[in-house]
């Protein structure tokens, strides 16, 4: 598919994912931008369409030279119980408008929507990203963003956690706690039974298993899992990005005992320290909604919560997609997902999640 250019200068197209000379040429240009994340690499949109059975779409904005000058990823999302919308970038905290060119933020976005109306998907949301200008609601109140610079060694990064934390923290690191790192498939089920029961207890459905799959899968070296065990048996796992010096704690949880033996205090601190190792020199934890007690467990490790800027473009106001847990009409679906046996939540669960994007 060609789209007609929009300018002299800058013209937009979509990309086939599975031309390897392309993947290259976008994963280079993200690298190189000092927005990327890992949610805009080729790898993030193809291990979403195979872990969750979407479709990815891509977009690059194009010079005369065919230089790039901006992308957006894409997804779109079907799902029977939550609509459909085109989204940048599915299943991630981060996407948008990528762009070194100013001419090509207006062209993608409007690229962008034209693919959505083609695709009959009422909505077209960007996470993040160059805003552009026009019809789109943008949203500065939701969610906050949470990263800070790594210290250089375990023992400043004690002193950089306030008090308070640090002596929790100190007091995991004196429990019987075990720690292993990995992307095997012995990895991927241990992960799967801490973070299943930890989304079943804040009543929300687990993703599917083939999704943190296909994740470790394409992102190869720059993804593992970090899992606490006591006395054997997993308690918290957290699965991981690492992108351009930043490690990005993506997706843990941990089980009911994780609290009272503190898992979760040692398992963060332990990927601080695993990320050092790998070369990283900055800790991303990821964001969480402004006011509730995740963004407070952050603002206790001595993170500052910087407001996330999200933009939704829709047919209409009453089209716009809500998929928000903390949404007053999804209140009683909530309370009841929590009382569902482990099992039916794990059966039923991942059926659901693949449509949320």
């Amino acid at each position: 598919m060609t789209i007609q250019p929009l300018s002299a200068l800058i013209a937009v197209r979509a990309v086939d994912l599975r031309d390897a000379n392309e993947r290259a040429r976008i994963d280079a240009f993200v690298r190189s931008h000092r927005d990327g994340t890992p949610f805009h690499l080729t790898a993030w949109s193809r291990a979403v369409a195979q872990g969750c059975g979407q479709t990815s779409h891509t977009l690059v904005a194009e010079r005369a030279d065919g230089s790039l000058a901006g992308l957006v990823p894409l997804t779109e999302i079907r799902s029977v119980l939550f609509g459909k919308a085109l989204v940048s970038n599915g299943f991630a905290v981060g996407g948008g408008i990528l762009a070194e060119a100013d001419a090509a933020i207006p062209a993608l976005a409007d690229a962008g929507w034209a693919l959505a109306r083609r695709l009959g998907c009422p909505t077209l949301e960007l996470r993040g990203g160059a805003l552009p200008e026009g019809d789109w609601h943008v949203d500065r109140d939701t969610y906050l963003g949470f990263a800070r610079a790594l210290a250089d060694t375990d023992a400043a990064e004690l002193l950089a956690i306030p008090r308070k934390q640090r002596a929790e923290v100190r007091k995991a690191l004196d429990a019987d706690l075990a720690i292993s790192v990995g992307c095997h498939r012995s990895d991927i089920k241990a992960h799967y039974v801490a973070y299943a029961e930890s989304v079943r207890n804040l009543g929300t459905p687990v993703f599917p298993a083939a999704l943190f799959r296909a994740v470790l899968q394409h992102f190869e070296d720059s993804a593992d899992i970090l899992t606490v065990r006591h006395e054997g048996r997993v308690v918290a796992s957290v699965l991981n990005l690492y992108f351009n010096g930043t490690v990005y704690p993506y997706w843990g949880g941990g089980s009911h005992a994780a609290r009272g033996l503190r898992a979760n205090d040692r398992m963060y601190f332990a990927l601080m320290a695993h990320a050092r190792a790998k070369g990283c020199t900055r800790f991303d934890f990821g964001r969480s909604k402004a006011g509730t007690g995740p963004a407070a467990f952050k603002k206790n490790w001595g993170f500052d919560g910087i407001p996330l800027v999200y933009a939704k473009r829709a047919v209409s106001q009453s089209a716009v997609r809500e998929i928000n847990p903390n949404s007053p009409r999804y209140a009683k679906k909530v309370a009841l997902w929590k009382t569902l046996p482990l099992w039916v939540a794990n059966r039923i669960g991942p059926h659901i999640s693949k449509g949320l994007g």
